[in-house]
């Protein structure tokens, strides 16, 4: 719902798109600090990371003898190959024109901030139940959402994308990423083989 709202007022020219436009103008200062935070959304960066933690779960499902040991893992490549075929036809679609100093059009939704959401929101879904200890969980979390955050600022500071680029992407990938979270929940922990109960006399 909201990620429908951001993008009608985006399309539509609305008051909320022009007021992002201000900050996001104002906020805008190339640095190599905001270039480094936005490479972290590169396809080249970020997929390599989610390829690790679906080779590393998928092995440990495995090794545990869980049931359907392959499901989360196959779940998380698709919901990461499915970004470009979702993105791709919004950007048509808006036709957003670049920030000054970027060439083109069709910068919304922004393709790095979803690549980078998926994928290290993924990595941490799939990695989350095999994780020892809340704390370690809690770090897990936090540190997923403060790279995801980076490379959002990162993305905005640098002039690469406009402010409501990068929270369209993220609520688009709320929605994937909360699909891949009902079934990490069903199938994300090892589940070995049920212990032969016992033949009952008659």
């Amino acid at each position: 719902m909201v990620f429908a709202l951001v993008t009608w007022q985006v399309a539509a020219g609305g008051p909320v798109r022009r007021a992002d436009e201000r900050f996001s103008t104002a906020l805008a200062d190339p640095d190599g600090f905001s270039g480094f935070l936005s490479d972290l959304g590169n396809f080249t960066v970020a997929v390599p990371v989610l390829a690790v933690a679906v080779l590393y779960t998928s092995w440990r499902a495995r090794r545990s003898g869980a049931d359907r040991w392959w499901l989360s893992a196959l779940a998380g490549t698709v919901v990461m190959c499915a970004v470009p075929a979702v993105v791709a036809p919004l950007k048509a679609l808006v036709d957003r024109p670049a920030p000054p100093g970027m060439d083109g059009s069709g910068f919304y939704p922004s393709g790095h901030t979803a690549t980078a959401a998926i994928a290290y929101g993924a990595a941490a879904l799939l990695l989350l139940p095999w994780c020892d200890g809340r704390r370690v969980r809690r770090v897990l979390t936090a540190g997923c959402g403060v790279l995801n955050a980076g490379v959002g600022f990162g993305l905005v500071r640098h002039g690469y994308h406009w402010a409501l680029d990068v929270v369209g992407s993220w609520l688009l990938s709320a929605m994937l990423l909360t699909a891949l979270a009902m079934v990490v929940a069903g199938f994300g922990r090892s589940r070995g083989p049920k212990p032969v109960q016992p033949a009952r006399q008659r």
